[in-house]
């Protein structure tokens, strides 16, 4: 199915080019958000900043990326993070455990991050799953994760809303 807007080519817009050139493939999520270049160009170093290295560690990070996906059904961003939740060791039967809800799999301090994920996804607030969340975490921690959380969400309601899903 194609998109629901235009995407935009890289040779009308620079940044958008240097984007592919470096990752050295198309990529529908930036071509249809350099519909609003200005945001494209802040948007990169936002998302860097919240799901590149911090206080938590990046396995954690991504666990709260798919888990937000995969309530929210996004293909897109399930795509995106399957390869790179692999990356930092997240098991085929892990993943087809996050799928399915069955959270009982993981250690207790994941299966707190991975609650809190959900409750914060499906609810747009945590009051069940928070506390469980502070056992484990510091508050940097905790602001780090919830960050992530919203960038999965803004990211998976982007591609969902404009019809943006992975190449075939």
């Amino acid at each position: 199915m194609p998109p629901a807007i235009k995407l935009i080519e890289p040779e009308q817009n620079e940044f958008l080019a240097s984007l592919e050139a470096r990752a050295k493939t198309a990529n529908p999520f930036f071509r249809a958000m350099a519909n609003r270049p200005e945001v494209l160009k802040n948007f990169v170093p936002l998302y860097g900043a919240i799901v590149g290295p911090g206080s938590v560690e990046r396995r954690i990070k991504e666990l709260v990326y798919l888990t937000c996906s995969f309530a929210n059904e996004c293909a897109y961003c399930t795509h995106a993070h399957l390869a790179s939740a692999k990356k930092t060791g997240v098991t085929e039967e892990e993943i087809q455990a996050l799928r399915t809800e069955q959270d009982q799999f993981f250690a207790e301090a994941e299966r707190a991050v991975i609650l809190y994920a959900r409750e914060l996804t499906q609810n747009a607030d945590a009051d069940e799953s928070r506390a469980g969340l502070l056992q484990h975490f510091s508050s940097e921690q905790v602001t780090e994760i919830t960050l992530v959380a919203c960038m999965a969400n803004f990211t998976n309601r982007f591609n969902n809303g404009l019809q943006i899903f992975p190449e075939e």
